[in-house]
């Protein structure tokens, strides 16, 4: 007889702990789906402030893509468009540089897990006129294509010719003393913000150009505004952190090879990624 009563005891105290369990998992699914549906809505609201902002800007772009002589003013068209982001997105950014005494043209690598690498970067180094060089998948949006093929440099990389005519080109304006940025993940990787492995193409243009390395960390950009397709990652408004490392100078570009310089570049970066993300 005690022994069934103390059986029973046990039952329904396994049955409360189990009832606590399931309520305290509940609470959880239904607190990540508000938050998803926050991060959502942020999401949205920087996609409407990203096309208000490009139509904006759009008839200005226009006027210099087809007046070559005036191609240098479109880098303050960029860098007045990223300051109006980061004032509608409220989005400030620490930027922390080792060495004050930046000279370009430079081959800039990054690591790349948001889109807020390439709006803030303008108004991050608004003193060096830069290019960027990246998929041409991003041709396929009407306005973006024009913006980003009369200003920057699209890479097919499903065409041997066509990647070598980009390099080239990148190498024509690096000679003009403008600076190319380039991502070496080759986008941004599907589990972001791990860094991924860096693809050659940056350091062989730093070598063939003679040119710096300039190294820099978008520390936490990931968690400002992550893929806008999955809908619990996270963004939201905060303070965007950047650090600019050191110059690989043009001197040890040449002087290295292709993989050393690969090495030492995705050292340098993941240095300053948080511990769980490196």
């Amino acid at each position: 007889m005690f022994y069934l009563i103390k059986m029973n005891y046990k039952n329904k105290l396994l049955l409360k702990t189990s009832t606590k369990y399931i309520y305290l998992v509940r609470i959880i699914k239904r607190m990540k789906y508000i938050t998803g549906t926050l991060y959502y809505l942020w999401k949205i609201y920087i996609g409407i402030a990203f096309a208000f902002t490009l139509v904006i800007f759009y008839p200005i772009l226009l006027f210099f893509i087809y007046n070559s002589s005036l191609k240098q003013f479109t880098f303050r068209v960029n860098i007045c468009w990223s300051r109006c982001m980061r004032i509608l997105c409220f989005y400030a950014v620490e930027e922390t540089f080792e060495d004050a005494k930046i000279k370009g043209p430079f081959v800039l690598v990054a690591n790349h897990s948001s889109y807020l690498d390439i709006f803030l970067l303008y108004s991050i180094l608004p003193h060096h006129q830069f290019l960027f060089m990246g998929k041409s998948e991003i041709l396929k949006y009407p306005l973006v294509k024009t913006f980003f093929k009369g200003l920057n440099i699209p890479v097919d990389r499903s065409s041997s010719i066509k990647s070598a005519r980009a390099f080239i080109q990148a190498r024509k304006e690096i000679n003009k003393n403008w600076s190319i940025v380039i991502f070496p993940e080759g986008g941004i990787p599907d589990d972001a913000p791990q860094l991924a492995p860096f693809k050659s193409g940056a350091f062989q243009l730093a070598q063939a150009a003679k040119c710096p390395i300039l190294p820099i960390t978008f520390i936490n950009h990931y968690y400002l505004f992550s893929d806008p397709d999955t809908f619990c990652a996270p963004a939201k408004p905060g303070l965007a952190k950047v650090h600019i490392h050191c110059m690989i100078s043009a001197h040890e570009v040449v002087e290295s090879d292709v993989e050393t310089l690969k090495e030492k570049t995705y050292r340098l970066i993941k240095s300053q990624l948080p511990q769980k993300n490196a």
